[in-house]
């Protein structure tokens, strides 16, 4: 299963889908033998069936049309060509241009048919065929079918006789979202070794199949690598963090951040948050805790001073926790109240009761652990336990046995609530 992390870093990856459309000329088969782009192919090049000049010009205009992103134009003058030629190839050639102004107006999924029946119809020379082939495993890939799109690059490729990065690419994309990350490292290792321009998108599908597989040490190696190419890129500073935190290597992690920090690099709110993050999760995972509190609480104050980190609950609410383990209590008090009014549950109310109820102030535990069970939280039956030992010290035992009632029927805190509450039954 896909760790988040990676998932989101991924989900933006655009295809590189684009239509070119055919050009429409007498001389199409009778081409320089120098610029034929599949010259190995295995299908014979068939006769063209385009004799109408006015047809030609007709289609000529629509893709114009197309080209030029008038869409209405563009149908206007290609449906006619696909519902009433004699030409196949006319046909073909029309029905790609609509796949393209389909596409371009957010409908992949309506492109796709356009574009079949155009490679269908059977008619158009290699190159083009060829062409319209590969850009329909891009719209299989674009409208998330996978292995529709491996199964027309495998296609494309033994009829073709061609590889290229590109495809290579594009099954590595695929067979990543398949969850086939063997596969998917093999593919985009081969995409890699026939440019020396590999696409950022490989590189990410690279490291997270890396990472997915079990081999995080070379998912963070490449990720580190890349980002040192180029260290002032922010993409390369986001991808190299995010595989770094992922793997649990906070120092590392901490040291791109930090370095790109220093040389402007560091702009996403995101990433500043990851930088706050992985002091926060260095220090709870064996590091010295007054040290990492104080580092993400300066690098959070930095980036709010900057209007790079947002006002939120959730900002809130990690500063408030980055202190609390610190033990600056009333640093962390003031983080929870700043967020507790931008939340929509009471899980900041419910941390503010807490810090009160660590510095023994009950009156103010009390209030704000009623308050944030009525807004809601997750962890109920804690809060009334927390709510029911305030009362306890304020001597308020019907208030007391109450929240503790509360708390003995949520699973999580059934068996200690019930325990509590027979003792004080029994007068313990």
């Amino acid at each position: 299963m896909k760790h988040t992390l990676l998932f989101t870093m991924l989900a933006g990856t655009a295809l590189a889908f684009t239509i070119a459309a055919a050009p429409v000329h007498a001389d199409d088969a009778s081409k320089n033998k120098q610029t034929v782009m599949y010259p190995n192919a295995t299908r014979a090049e068939p006769k063209l069936d385009l004799t109408d000049p006015k047809e030609q010009k007709a289609l000529n205009e629509g893709l114009d049309a197309v080209n030029s992103g008038d869409k209405a134009k563009a149908q206007q003058i290609l449906q006619p060509i696909v519902d009433s030629s004699k030409s196949k190839y006319a046909q073909a050639i029309a029905l790609q241009g609509l796949a393209n102004v389909t596409y371009n107006a957010g409908d992949v999924k309506g492109a796709i048919p356009l574009l079949q029946r155009a490679i269908d119809d059977g008619v158009m020379p290699n190159d083009t065929y060829y062409q319209l082939m590969f850009e329909l495993a891009q719209l299989y890939a674009a409208d998330s079918q996978f292995q529709a799109s491996l199964d027309t690059i495998a296609k494309w490729r033994a009829e073709g006789k061609l590889e290229t990065a590109d495809s290579y690419g594009l099954a590595g994309m695929d067979y990543y979202r398949l969850e086939k990350y063997p596969e998917a490292i093999a593919a985009i290792q081969k995409a890699k070794s026939l440019t020396d321009k590999p696409k950022d998108s490989w590189n990410q599908v690279l490291m997270a199949s890396y990472a997915e597989s079990g081999k995080g040490g070379d998912a963070s190696k490449m990720a580190v690598d890349e980002y040192e190419k180029n260290p002032t890129d922010s993409s390369m500073l986001h991808n190299a963090s995010a595989i770094l935190l992922q793997q649990q290597d906070y120092a590392n992690a901490i040291k791109v951040l930090e370095e790109g920090r220093s040389n402007g690099a560091l702009k996403d709110e995101a990433d500043w948050v990851n930088l706050v993050k992985a002091y926060l999760l260095q220090a709870q995972n064996g590091g010295d805790t007054k040290t990492g509190s104080t580092k993400a609480l300066a690098a959070f104050d930095d980036g709010v001073a900057k209007g790079a980190i947002k006002p939120s609950a959730a900002n809130y609410k990690l500063a408030g926790d980055a202190a609390s383990i610190g033990d600056d209590d009333a640093k962390a008090i003031s983080y929870y109240q700043k967020g507790a009014p931008l939340a929509t549950d009471g899980e900041l109310d419910v941390a503010l009761g807490r810090m009160y109820f660590q510095d023994q102030k009950f009156s103010d535990a009390r209030k704000y652990l009623t308050q944030g069970i009525s807004k809601g939280v997750q962890h109920k039956g804690r809060a009334y336990m927390m709510l029911a030992e305030s009362d306890r010290q304020l001597k308020d035992k019907p208030g007391a046995m109450a929240a503790m009632k509360q708390a003995a029927q949520d699973p999580e805190t059934a068996d200690k609530a019930q325990e509590w509450l027979n003792k004080a039954a029994a007068g313990k």
